[in-house]
């Protein structure tokens, strides 16, 4: 079995900030025990900028995006030297592999980091994921490691992900706010209710919550991988997880998983745009599986490429797809609402082809 495991920066610091010693220690014997079982395992950690914060002397996490990139500098080193002495005592090797955005959104360098993930496996070495915070400014500022960790399992075609995080699992309520809040055991649809259950940030620290590790943990359902969301200070939690033990939340795979094409589509390429449709192309879309053409387009919103990604949103202005534009939007609003057989010469016959086209969950 292929298991990503995600640590979160409150998993892996103290309370000033500074590496947790015993955290990673307790992770690295259970990566070793699993290796010893015969699982491959891929960690996605964060704490980079943590690890570097005592370093520099700073008291408090900055909020300016070029102080955030240089102790994200410091830190990381700092973090690999720590997974490279604590898996080093198992006779285990770590690879650092750093991820932004791009590589994701872009297939040549998706499928570049896919065929350097499987190899590094191959090997027999432990890679160790981050994003590169260093130079990836919108991630520090907006992103976390837990969509990237589903991504990643999606990536090496893992069978299970397992979020590690500070608290049991995903509760009917905020338990830090709600007393009578209890554990939920298993989700196997996602709804409004438990999203909004989910609650919002995380630690000063961290920049993921648990609405974000339920993000993740969609990801992995229609990629068709197991997730479970569970404390990183649970005995043997990971081991658990894998043999399938009772341990935080479990969220089940769908039965109907996308193809990897559209997974990407979908979640892995951020959107340049909005392309609004009329409800004949939305029933197009959803029940007949055609390609978008322009006849079916009202409006179109933001500056875009050919190629580049781009929601599709119905006339009750709700979002419900995504697809790769043939044309930029300069030559998309050109021709909106034209029929085939009016196109000028030279225009795509389609803003969007079937194939480039995936209905968001």
């Amino acid at each position: 079995m292929i298991v990503v495991v995600k640590i979160g920066t409150s998993s892996v610091t103290g309370d000033q900030g500074d590496l947790d010693e015993g955290a990673l220690v307790k992770l690295c014997h259970e990566i070793a025990i699993a290796r010893a079982a015969g699982h491959e395992v891929v960690v996605v950690s964060s704490g980079a900028v943590a690890a570097g914060l005592p370093a520099l002397g700073f008291l408090e996490r900055p909020h300016d995006v070029g102080t955030l990139q240089a102790v994200a500098a410091v830190g990381q080193p700092r973090l690999m030297e720590r997974f490279g002495a604590c898996l080093g005592a198992h006779d285990l090797v770590p690879g650092q592999v750093l991820l932004t955005s791009y590589d994701f959104g872009h297939r040549s360098q998706y499928l570049h980091a896919r065929e350097t993930l499987a190899r590094l496996l191959e090997l027999g070495v432990v890679p160790i994921v981050n994003e590169n915070d260093t130079v990836a400014d919108d991630e520090i500022r907006y992103g976390d490691n837990d969509r990237l960790a589903a991504l990643v399992a999606h990536l090496v075609g893992a069978q299970l992900l397992v979020l590690l995080t500070d608290t049991a699992g995903v509760f009917t309520a905020d338990p830090r706010l709600d007393a009578g809040a209890s554990l939920i055991e298993e989700i196997v649809e996602f709804d409004a209710a438990l999203e909004a259950a989910a609650g919002g940030a995380g630690t000063a620290r961290g920049s993921g919550g648990m609405a974000s590790k339920l993000g993740a943990a969609k990801i992995a359902a229609w990629a068709g991988v197991r997730a479970v969301i569970a404390h990183a200070a649970e005995p043997d939690v990971v081991l658990h997880a894998i043999n399938g033990t009772a341990v935080g939340t479990v969220v089940q795979p769908r039965p109907e998983r996308l193809s990897s094409r559209r997974l990407w589509i979908a979640f892995a390429r951020g959107s340049s745009g909005r392309i609004v449709v009329d409800d004949g192309a939305r029933r197009a879309l959803l029940d007949g599986g055609r390609s978008l053409l322009h006849a079916g387009v009202r409006t179109i919103d933001g500056d875009f490429d050919a190629e580049d990604a781009v929601e599709i949103v119905g006339s009750d202005g709700r979002v419900f797809a995504k697809g790769l534009v043939r044309a930029d939007a300069v030559v998309l609003r050109e021709v909106a609402g034209l029929r085939t057989d009016d196109l000028p010469e030279g225009a795509p016959r389609e803003a969007v082809h079937r194939d480039d086209f995936v209905v968001l969950p």
